[in-house]
């Protein structure tokens, strides 16, 4: 995972795309919310399927 992140830090870096950081961010922050709320989110996601 370390390697990923340096990866994509080094590309951003080299290409001058710092544009995408905060989407990046935004991305590991919802996903991060997603995981740390399954438990409690479960009932409303299943009832709108």
């Amino acid at each position: 995972m370390i390697g990923l992140l340096r990866e994509l830090w080094l590309f951003m870096r080299a290409r001058r795309k710092y544009v995408l950081a905060p989407l990046l961010l935004i991305l590991l922050l919802v996903g991060g919310l997603l995981v740390l709320a399954q438990g409690a989110a479960a009932p409303f996601i299943y009832a709108l399927f």
